[in-house]
C-alpha cells in the first residue's frame, strides 16, 4: 500500500460549512476550499491563473466547531492527505474531485499593516489543550521547551 504524503494548502472557504448528522447522531461538516495562484499584473490588478477546489469533511466535535467558527470567504490552512475521488455527474457522466483525508483545519486571521499576524485556534484540535504544548505557549510566544 502506498502512503499518500501529508500536504498543507492555503485557501478560502467557497461556502459556509454544511453541518449534518448521521443516523447514529455523529456530526459531519462538509465544505470546499479554493486555492489559487493569484498575483498582481503589471497594471496592479489581481489575476488568477489556476484555481483548485478541495473538499473537506470534519467529524464530531471538529465538525461542530467548524460550523460555528468558519464561514464563506474565511482564509484557512488545511493539512492532510490529498486524494482524487470519482463521482457521477448530473448528466450521467463521470467527474473527479480532490478531497482531503484526515484533515486539520486552522483559520487564519490576517494582521493589519504594522501588526503581527495571528492565527485563531484550529477548527480541528487533535489533542487536549493540556496535552498540546503549542496550545499552552506563553503569551510572549516563546516555544514551550
Amino acid at each position: 500500500m502506498t502512503m499518500l504524503p501529508t500536504i498543507t494548502i492555503d485557501g478560502r472557504l467557497v461556502d459556509d460549512p454544511e453541518l449534518r448528522f448521521t443516523q447514529g447522531g455523529k456530526a459531519v461538516a462538509s465544505f470546499r476550499v479554493a486555492a489559487s495562484d493569484s498575483k498582481k499584473d503589471a497594471s496592479g490588478n489581481w489575476e488568477t491563473n489556476e484555481r483548485v477546489f478541495i473538499g473537506v469533511s470534519l467529524w464530531e466535535g471538529d465538525a461542530e466547531e467548524a460550523a460555528e467558527t468558519l464561514g464563506k470567504g474565511d482564509r484557512v490552512l488545511i493539512s492532510g492527505r490529498l486524494f482524487e475521488r470519482e463521482y457521477e455527474k448530473r448528466d450521467g457522466g463521470t467527474g473527479k474531485s480532490l478531497e482531503m483525508k484526515f484533515p486539520t483545519v486552522a483559520k487564519v486571521v490576517a494582521a493589519k499593516r504594522g501588526q503581527r499576524a495571528t492565527s485563531a485556534a484550529p477548527a480541528r484540535a487533535s489533542s487536549s489543550a493540556a496535552g498540546d504544548p503549542w496550545g499552552t505557549a506563553p503569551v510572549n510566544d516563546e516555544p514551550p521547551f
